[in-house]
């Protein structure tokens, strides 16, 4: 009944309806099938960087097609396998200088946690491999709390702390260094 009414109404407000023609034979009148496979419409404009990249936008986007090896493995069947050795090899002298650890045989019934080698190629301004970097983590996923561990503690630096230092480097007129640290580690347990 609803139906019935909108197409009255309808029928008063666009005068009557208009059926487009079908015809009955499909084979007569076939779809051209320029119509059918036709692209959609692209824009003809070129594009071009904008004038901020200065023409280093191609520099930039060189090494992004280099993946860093995810196991030893990869590291190993890599082109630049003697520098990740070498990285690792850097590593390994820092924990045995800093003392990281102490090698025991387990107690019984105990599994030690794993560890992974993580790789890494730090790349310069100027888009170029400058830094292999290979850090030897624990599996900390396997640990569980109030059995492997009590606490974690997790150094971060607060944005407003860097913003304070900034503010009094510029107001004395100092200057400013980037430093990047190689290792850090933290004594344990802490010296009072």
């Amino acid at each position: 009944m609803a139906l019935c009414v909108q197409q009255v109404e309808l029928k008063e407000e666009y005068g009557e309806p208009h059926e487009p023609e079908v015809e009955s034979d499909p084979v007569d009148n076939p779809v051209p099938l320029s119509t059918l496979t036709q692209p959609p419409p692209r824009s003809e404009r070129t594009s071009k960087a904008p004038d901020r990249y200065l023409g280093l936008h191609h520099v930039l986007l060189m090494g992004d097609d280099i993946e860093d090896p995810e196991t030893y493995t990869k590291a190993m069947l890599d082109i630049d396998s003697k520098k990740w050795l070498g990285a690792m090899k850097s590593e390994m002298d820092s924990m045995y200088a800093n003392q990281v650890w102490t090698l025991v045989d387990p107690p019984e019934g105990i599994v030690p946690i794993g560890n992974k080698w993580v790789f890494k190629r730090k790349n310069g301004s100027d888009g170029k491999v400058e830094t292999y970097k290979a850090i030897l983590v624990a599996k900390g996923y396997r640990q569980r709390e109030g059995i492997d561990y009590e606490e974690t503690f997790s150094l971060v630096a607060m944005i407003k702390s860097i913003r304070i230092l900034l503010a009094i480097a510029a107001y004395y007129d100092y200057e400013i260094w980037h430093m990047d640290v190689k290792n850090s580690f933290s004594e344990w347990p802490p010296s009072r």
